[in-house]
């Protein structure tokens, strides 16, 4: 993230300076947006230790051979809006966030509803798995994450036959998230709190993880602490950080970036070399820490597990 420190980064893979100030413009000619209060507070309370250990199994079915990248650069090189835009904000903001206290409230079409602190899904059998994370700005990463398949945590609060989609809304706290307050160009990129979602089959999927670790230890608030999801194969902004409510519903949830940029963000994202975003094609990346740029894979390679779930869909019409 930090251009001086990772001199093998392009440029063409930091944030472009016409994508920032678009999406500024963009904000400033908009008509002011309703935001809605976030469903809890972290507090003032201390946070989790730095580097704390977390125990877990390697779950090799599910993990990707390849060299992790080194934790350095995946804990300095993010995107993370509430801190702000550029890829150095999450790293440089991140002692601002209180990931203590913190709990995730689970509710909407389910019949048990109730909310989980953060310390009992930490007593959820815990795994390790080595995972690609693919970003619309085409460059990747493999992360060693630690957490647990998302389906084991919504069977407990037994969802509704009339349940079809589930929606993930982060924190919202200006004072934790510097990026979420309004500014001198018009606000951020995106409405807050920052929304996300997905089929309920996506989340019940195995391979969509619950999250509370990377590297062995508990997640670096930069990368989304305490609890984030990750979906690895679609892009890197469908797996949404710092989760304070989990909400299942019948309509399909209109995400952040659906109503900041429709024409460029559509709710699958799945990744997909073969459409491209309007200002970039996606038909290869850039894995951080090589050289030379390689073939972006359909579904990011996790094709025999996931492609069953688009049978007979427009891949390009349901972007």
């Amino acid at each position: 993230m930090l251009i001086k420190r990772a001199p093998m980064f392009k440029a063409s893979e930091i944030t472009d300076d016409r994508l920032y100030l678009n999406r500024r413009e963009f904000m400033a000619g908009a008509a002011a947006l309703a935001l809605a209060p976030s469903i809890v507070s972290a507090g003032a309370a201390a946070s989790a230790p730095d580097g704390k250990a977390l125990q877990s199994t390697k779950n090799e079915k599910f993990s990707i051979p390849d060299k992790p990248t080194p934790f350095k650069d995946a804990t300095t090189y993010n995107n993370f809006y509430e801190f702000g835009m550029d890829k150095e904000d999450p790293s440089k903001y991140a002692h601002l966030l209180k990931p203590r206290p913190w709990s995730v409230q689970v509710d909407g079409l389910v019949h048990k509803p109730r909310r989980f602190d953060v310390e009992e899904i930490l007593r959820f059998p815990l795994e390790e798995r080595v995972y690609s994370l693919r970003c619309v700005e085409a460059w990747s990463m493999v992360i060693p994450w630690i957490g647990f398949p998302l389906a084991n945590l919504l069977k407990q609060v037994e969802p509704m036959g009339t349940a079809k989609f589930v929606e993930f809304t982060t924190l919202k706290d200006p004072e934790q998230f510097p990026g979420q307050k309004p500014s001198f160009f018009g606000g951020s990129a995106v409405e807050w709190p920052y929304v996300e979602g997905l089929r309920l089959d996506e989340a019940m999927h195995p391979l969509t993880l619950v999250t509370v670790g990377m590297y062995g230890q508990v997640l670096p608030n930069q990368n989304g602490a305490p609890i984030r999801i990750v979906v690895p194969w679609k892009y890197g902004f469908k797996s949404g950080k710092s989760i304070v409510r989990m909400r299942l519903t019948e309509e399909q949830p209109k995400t952040a970036w659906e109503k900041a940029a429709p024409q460029e963000y559509g709710f699958y994202s799945n990744v997909n070399p073969t459409v491209d975003h309007p200002r970039w094609s996606q038909a290869t990346e850039r894995r951080i820490g090589e050289f030379m740029r390689r073939k972006t894979l359909m579904f990011n390679g996790y094709a025999d597990q996931v492609a069953s779930l688009y049978a007979g869909m427009d891949l390009k019409k349901n972007y």
